[in-house]
């Protein structure tokens, strides 16, 4: 027979396992690179400085989100899940960054094409190791 405390630990887990399901449901997945400066002009904001946060934390958008332009300004919170270079995750790491650019018309060169967003050098390093040629992410507008 089950003990109360034994029942309300399975229940528990149920609970939390349940939660991180519901809260995975919640992101979408996708890759990531990162491009170096300069950063302007963009293909949102032009030559104005004023675009980037404060924090440094945005990126360019692929044609999968850029929508038309409607994509300049959204905020995305984003973290990492896996990469080629391992351990180059930052685990428990996520962070807040917003749409500045397109990625098909960045000045630099991404560190790999094709990826979904192609983060500032200062947002990879928040949630990757930056040597990390490219990551998988999870992510999610806010």
């Amino acid at each position: 027979m089950s003990s109360p405390l034994s029942l309300l630990l399975q229940c528990l887990s149920f609970f939390l396992i349940f939660c991180q399901i519901f809260y995975a449901s919640q992101a979408d997945l996708g890759t990531a690179s990162q491009y170096s400066p300069p950063y302007t002009p963009s293909a949102c904001f032009g030559s104005d400085s004023t675009q980037f946060p404060s924090s440094n934390f945005f990126a360019a958008a692929s044609e999968g989100i850029w929508d038309d332009g409607a994509a300049c300004g959204r905020q995305y919170l984003i973290s990492c899940i896996s990469s080629v270079l391992p351990k180059a995750c930052k685990p428990g790491e996520t962070i807040q960054i917003k749409i500045v650019d397109r990625a098909q018309n960045i000045t630099s060169t991404p560190t790999r094409q094709g990826t979904t967003m192609v983060l500032s050098n200062a947002a990879l390093a928040a949630i990757a190791d930056s040597n990390a040629p490219s990551l998988n992410v999870d992510f999610r507008q806010v």
